[in-house]
């Protein structure tokens, strides 16, 4: 099921990079042609075309007075959540909140000279839409990813979008709304939720900004309406990469791969080792704890496509490999991490040793789990409270610092054919202004 790829065989290892790469959004034209159609229809058509492709796609008949839900609803449907998963929930809050307040960034201005402030304001954005996934599973835990760095940066307008089947079908994420005390919340999912942020309709007043993870029709729509409002990241399948060496226990990192491979059938987990032991009795545990499993079949579906043993002839060669992969989640399961770490340059979150599991992220450590995939962790972070503000840049010059640097403006303008511009500040040079 999840193959073991010795270091001189190049050629499969090459293959199980482009196999990965495959996986983007945007090289599957029949995809975004899809997805256009389905953002098109909700721009022109609002609510109405919300309506025909929730029972579409979610087989769910909603009347557009159902599109909101009210907190009544709410309250409803987190009726059937379970006392231990709500002390679970409250914890999980305390520490994301605790963590997520260390970044909040202030205005700040500075003098260069007499007469002259330069300066950065730091403001909200003034509403954000978070989607939260529904389909093979659903996620409280995005509602708390999402919603608290988005409070923390003062948001004033959170709107949350969730699959008409989520709040009946999985009541702990009804439970997390409440306790955060999100007020707008709307039983739409897929592409057309994207959209009805995007652009608005009857009943859904438009976004500045989408936030939030989905399947790729969801990623597929917010590539396509990135500009009209701004968007997280073009997030792709889950992914793990684990580095081990004979220090490991194999079945700490068999449940690591498998509790990854569980999100879906395209999500990828890996692990890169120079112990052919270890990757031995890896495989084998991975064989015997899927069998007990309620998800295997998706866990094997992902192993199989895009998991993977790489043995490498030392342990320090698996940087080189991770650097490349750039993944999401990254665990270090050797005796040397915190050297291991330092040459590490592209990871969305790094887990050190055999008590630091993936899934501590996933819930309650605190940092976000909403992270760069597909590679994207070469250029981009975790989701934070900085996605939420806007930086505005403060410029303020008297005459006389004005007209001592006016002919250098000037300068440079006619330097790129701009004369407009250097008269622009010249004129302010002139005796009398």
């Amino acid at each position: 099921m999840i193959r073991i790829i010795p270091s001189v065989n190049e050629s499969a290892r090459d293959k199980l990079l482009s196999n990965l790469s495959s996986r983007s959004v945007g090289l599957d034209k029949q995809l975004m042609s899809q997805v256009s159609e389905i953002v098109e229809q909700v721009r022109t058509r609002g609510d109405e075309a919300l309506i025909e492709y929730t029972e579409t796609f979610d087989k769910v008949q909603l009347k557009v007075s159902e599109l909101r839900v009210s907190q009544d609803d709410l309250r409803q449907a987190a009726q059937g959540v379970n006392p231990d998963f709500l002390k679970a929930l409250r914890e999980a809050i305390v520490n994301v909140r605790q963590f997520h307040t260390r970044q909040k960034e202030e205005s700040w201005n500075f003098i260069t000279q007499e007469g002259t402030s330069l300066g950065q304001r730091i403001l909200p954005i003034d509403a954000v839409g978070l989607y939260v996934p529904g389909g093979t599973a659903a996620y409280p835990s995005s509602v708390v990813m999402n919603v608290i760095p988005a409070q923390v940066a003062g948001v004033a307008r959170i709107v949350v979008a969730t699959p008409a089947s989520t709040l009946r079908e999985n009541p702990s994420v009804a439970a997390a709304l409440l306790e955060l005390g999100v007020a707008e919340v709307y039983a739409i999912g897929g592409a057309q939720a994207i959209a009805a942020l995007a652009f608005g309709t009857e009943t859904i007043r438009s976004v500045d900004k989408i936030t939030g993870p989905g399947n790729k029709f969801v990623a597929a729509a917010k590539k396509l309406v990135f500009g009209i409002v701004g968007i997280d990241a073009i997030a792709g399948p889950s992914e793990i990469v684990i580095v081990a060496d004979d220090s490991a226990r194999a079945d700490f990192v068999a449940a690591d791969l498998i509790a990854q491979a569980e999100h879906d059938e395209e999500a990828s987990a890996i692990l890169i080792t120079s112990s052919q032991v270890v990757a031995t009795r890896v495989a084998q545990e991975v064989e015997r704890q899927l069998a007990s499993l309620p998800r295997r079949a998706i866990v094997a579906a992902s192993l199989t496509n895009y998991g993977a043993i790489l043995l490498v002839d030392h342990i320090s060669n698996a940087c080189r490999i991770v650097n490349k992969l750039a993944p999401e989640h990254l665990e270090l399961l050797t005796d040397h991490n915190d050297e291991l770490a330092g040459q590490i340059q592209n990871a969305g979150a790094i887990f050190f040793g055999p008590y630091s599991p993936e899934a501590l992220g996933d819930y309650l450590a605190g940092p976000n789990h909403v992270l760069p995939t597909g590679r994207a962790a070469r250029f981009s972070s975790a989701l934070g409270v900085y996605d939420f503000v806007k930086r505005t840049s403060m410029i303020s010059y008297s005459k006389k610092a004005f007209q001592n640097v006016a002919g250098s403006i000037s300068t440079l303008a006619e330097a790129e054919g701009l004369s407009g511009h250097a008269r622009s500040a010249l004129i302010r040079t002139v005796a009398g202004q």
